[in-house]
């Protein structure tokens, strides 16, 4: 049984999740102590208590510790069982991050799967729905499996209350793929998103960004949810080029101004755009795993956070990889992530 440290890296949600992860693929079991030891309140909450649950509904795994608080947690995975699942957070807990948590498992499963997820869509510090939509499983979907994620109705910290549906279709294994290059920049869009909130918000956030060199010419929309069982709003930047395309978000909060929101996403994009490479820096660490699954892979990103440099160590935990990270200078990187060994596991 493998042991981890939950306080190491980042240390938060992510170690458990990578863990889960893994322990699905391998079939390894884990013990994990001091869950996000340093956090304002640490141990599991519920997001991660649902990605537990998650990840011993798909394998009829046991899992041991997890209880809301609790800094340890053991799981002992079973077989992965394809097949249709829902997953409720009961909260605005990250829909995309318990997806992510049961998906490199499921896109390699014996057959396909469906998903509901229920709960957060829209979250501050996880990945939205729309950069999984448009940024990452576009990417996986070019290594082999057929993934197709649709929104039914989004769902914004803290009432939640969001749906999405998955459809899984697995691969044999993985392709393996470099992202070296970006190419030419096709197009940009924004989108400015208000749930029970005045339009005005959307707009400002809107015409900021437009007065940012090089949107200007973009394509630029405003959406306004009415229903949704709580306030809102997100401005969401795609970064549209020949290889990829890249997603960054800025998530409104009380008394922030709505360009102030809209200026973080537009700085972050424009550091993307200054930089050339094709990776930004949250892509780069979501890549890292199948890359692993795919046997190697390589990409060129902004300098590493500190999710990258632990998704990197528990990779290493688990499957023996090694990532070898290179300064190429002015703030790029380049990654080349040796293959992953699944301990001689048959296809789940």
């Amino acid at each position: 049984m493998l042991n981890i440290d939950g306080s190491q890296g980042e240390g938060g949600g992510q170690i458990v999740r990578s863990s889960l992860s893994l322990s699905l693929l391998t079939g390894k079991p884990f013990r994990i102590v001091n869950i996000r030891a340093g956090r304002e309140r640490p141990g599991l909450m519920r997001q991660h208590l649902t990605a537990v649950r998650a990840a011993e509904a798909v394998s009829g795994g046991e899992a041991s510790g997890a209880t809301a608080g609790s800094a340890e947690l053991t799981f002992r995975p079973g077989e992965t069982k394809p097949g249709e699942y829902r997953f409720d957070m009961g909260t605005a807990g990250s829909t995309t991050l318990v997806l992510q948590t049961v998906l490199p498992a499921l896109m390699l499963a014996k057959g396909p799967s469906s998903l509901t997820l229920e709960g957060g869509t829209h979250n501050p510090f996880s990945p939205p729905f729309d950069f999984l939509a448009k940024a990452f499983l576009p990417i996986v979907n070019r290594m082999g499996p057929r993934i197709e994620a649709i929104l039914e109705r989004p769902g914004f910290y803290p009432a939640g209350g969001g749906r999405m549906r998955v459809a899984i279709e697995p691969a044999e294994k993985l392709e393996r793929l470099g992202l070296l290059d970006r190419g030419e920049i096709l197009a940009r869009r924004a989108r400015a998103i208000v749930a029970v909130l005045p339009r005005s918000i959307a707009q400002r956030e809107v015409a900021a960004v437009s007065k940012r060199p090089g949107w200007g010419s973009a394509s630029f929309q405003i959406e306004e949810v009415r229903d949704a069982p709580g306030p809102g709003n997100v401005v969401i930047l795609e970064v549209e080029s020949e290889h990829l395309t890249e997603v960054f978000t800025g998530f409104g909060e009380k008394g922030v101004p709505a360009e102030t929101v809209a200026g973080g996403a537009a700085d972050e994009a424009a550091e993307y755009l200054r930089v050339g490479v094709p990776v930004g820096m949250h892509l780069a660490d979501q890549l890292l795993l199948p890359m692993a699954l795919a046997g190697g892979g390589s990409f060129r990103t902004l300098a590493p956070t500190r999710h990258t440099e632990t998704q990197a160590e528990v990779l290493h935990r688990f499957l023996g990889v090694d990532v070898r990270k290179n300064v190429m200078g002015d703030g790029r990187w380049e990654f080349q992530i040796g293959g992953g060994r699944l301990l001689g596991r048959e296809r789940a």
